[in-house]
């Protein structure tokens, strides 16, 4: 579990984060959502520990990040893993060297031991037998898996994923949360996820943490969200007509005041009629 208390941070005389708490449970996808500027990254750094607050505290299990000394760090560092936004794969380096370089730098494990690590991970995200393709004969959404093994590799007990679905297509961008959703499950990790993908917001979304201006705005799951009355967040989430025709299906379908056929009846048409209006 993560937890952060009145998280303040400023540069100069521009406040980024205004006093942010929340709780981000162990074994859920805690996902980070907001607009630009609206202090999601700024967050999220702090947590990891790349910025230092100017106030509050980032705790680990019930330990202060922010008290701890230099050799405390490093040990809490070696159970983060990170899922960067363009993967961040060495271009010149196979896939089985990309996630040997994690173990190289922060384990003492045999040779023989690494590569049974690594296949180990390779099979977990559906890779097996990719260990010597390159980057670059690889697709978008299997560079993501790529970096997914490597996050892994060391069995973290904390997963950070910065937009895990930027540049890839709808249906493999539904891929990528659903192995995420499952390697949280499956391995108990605290995983917090930035993202923009309302896709995700749906489909993995335990817990949200929206922001608005260096602030918590809202915070809830995946099903409380069809239900808010933030008009900020309603504005960022639902802002289109045929998003928010959908929403009010969606109420209504989980209120039971609908049934899912209807529903499905209701979405057609919806459609139809804003295909028509757009041509």
């Amino acid at each position: 579990m993560i937890e952060v208390k009145d998280i303040k941070k400023s540069f100069g005389e521009k406040t980024i984060l205004d006093g942010i708490s929340g709780v981000f449970g162990t074994g859920k996808c805690n996902l980070i959502i907001g607009s630009s500027g609206s202090g999601k990254t700024v967050f999220t750094k702090c947590i990891v520990g790349l910025f230092k607050p100017d106030q509050g505290e980032i705790l680990y299990d019930g330990k202060n990040m922010l008290e701890m000394d230099r050799e405390e760090r490093t040990a809490l560092r070696q159970q983060i893993g990170m899922l960067f936004q363009g993967s961040a794969l060495f271009d010149s380096m196979t896939v089985e060297q990309n996630i040997i370089f994690t173990l190289d730098m922060f384990s003492n494990m045999s040779y023989r031991d690494k590569k049974k690590r690594i296949d180990e991970v390779l099979e977990r995200v559906e890779l097996t037998g990719s260990n010597n393709k390159y980057p670059a004969e690889i697709s978008g959404g299997m560079k993501k898996r790529v970096g997914i093994a490597r996050a892994i590799v060391l069995n973290p007990k904390y997963l950070f994923c910065d937009e895990p679905n930027s540049g890839l297509d709808p249906q493999t961008s539904l891929v990528i949360d659903k192995l995420i959703k499952e390697i949280t499950t499956e391995y108990n990790i605290t995983t917090l996820v930035v993202t923009h993908d309302m896709n995700s917001v749906m489909e993995i979304g335990d817990h949200i943490v929206y922001l608005y201006k260096g602030k918590k705005e809202w915070e809830g799951n995946n099903k409380e969200i069809i239900f808010s009355k933030s008009d900020q967040l309603n504005d960022f989430i639902f802002a289109s007509e045929f998003l928010q025709g959908a929403k009010a299906i969606r109420m209504l379908e989980v209120e039971g005041k609908i049934e899912e056929g209807t529903a499905v009846q209701e979405a057609e048409k919806l459609i139809g009629e804003s295909e028509g209006q757009s041509s």
